[in-house]
């Protein structure tokens, strides 16, 4: 069986499916809406389906539109990174690489494995970008993401995940704090003062982690702020509206208006992981894997 289609149908028809509209459909892609219905028609009677169902001004799509939607979706993508490294081929690069990662993990982590990558690998391009980890998740399994960097313990089993560092936390207080290494015996000293968490949202099973943490010691923290960026908890700590707890890794020692405690008699370890999709075909993935594999372990 031969089809007569062409990546013109298959834009035109993703078009459609996005708007659910001729015309608007028409309009984004600069064409006129009696020519875009054509080239559907013709798609539909080439495939011998039927992509949508039209009822006066209302468009829905078939089944078998949805699914055809979801599969052109992901392929297409697929097809344009074929094509970029093509181009970088070309332009004497090996490769690209799309990475994402949380925050925590751009303080010395993931510098120290790219510089160190970048030197034996000096022709792949990396292109980073700072994402929750939801976000992540969401753009491994689209394609858009070739690997990320979260603190989760599960994924989908569409992807894959390793651990790559386990670290204890550290106690976040201003530097004029009456605590300090020698006198810090118990967290449950800091019962009643407010403290600043990342987000739920930025983690669940990092913020369930960090209860635990307070569970442990006797008490449930008075929560004064959350937020997903640790610059802005060192700001709040800092002038004084609270104290908190983070990833060992994202300790800053050239901040002199804070102080950090080391947890490292609590059994609690926040875990940073590797996340890719099994399914990706980056040419350069496997050498990449191999390297930050082998540095972590």
């Amino acid at each position: 069986m031969s089809y007569q289609i062409e990546l013109r149908h298959i834009k035109y028809f993703l078009a459609v499916a996005k708007d659910l509209h001729f015309r608007r459909a028409a309009e984004r892609l600069f064409i006129s809406q009696p020519g875009l219905s054509r080239q559907i028609k013709q798609m539909e009677d080439d495939l011998g389906v039927v992509l949508f169902e039209r009822h006066n001004r209302k468009v829905i799509l078939t089944k078998a539109g949805a699914y055809l939607r979801d599969e052109l979706t992901l392929n297409l993508k697929n097809l344009e990174h074929t094509f970029y490294h093509a181009k970088l081929l070309n332009n004497g690069k090996k490769g690209g690489l799309r990475l994402g990662y949380v925050g925590s993990a751009m303080q010395d982590i993931i510098p120290n494995l790219l510089l160190t990558f970048r030197k034996e690998h000096p022709d792949v391009i990396f292109n980073l970008k700072e994402m929750d980890n939801h976000k992540q998740i969401e753009d491994l399994l689209s394609y858009d993401l070739d690997i990320g960097f979260v603190r989760l313990d599960r994924v989908p089993k569409e992807l894959e995940i390793k651990p790559i560092l386990k670290e204890p936390f550290c106690l976040v207080l201003p530097y004029s704090h009456s605590l300090n290494k020698e006198s810090f015996k118990s967290l449950n000293q800091l019962k009643e003062a407010p403290f600043i968490l990342f987000d739920p949202k930025y983690s669940t099973s990092y913020f369930e982690k960090v209860m635990q943490i307070f569970d442990d010691s006797g008490f449930s923290p008075i929560v004064s702020h959350n937020t997903i960026h640790a610059s802005s908890i060192y700001k709040l700590v800092e002038h004084h509206f609270g104290v908190s707890i983070v990833p060992k890794s994202l300790v800053d020692h050239n901040n002199t208006k804070v102080k950090f405690i080391e947890l490292s008699h609590i059994k609690q370890r926040t875990t940073l992981s590797m996340v890719w999709n099994t399914q990706n075909r980056n040419p350069v993935l496997k050498g990449v894997f191999d390297f930050i594999l082998g540095v972590s372990r």
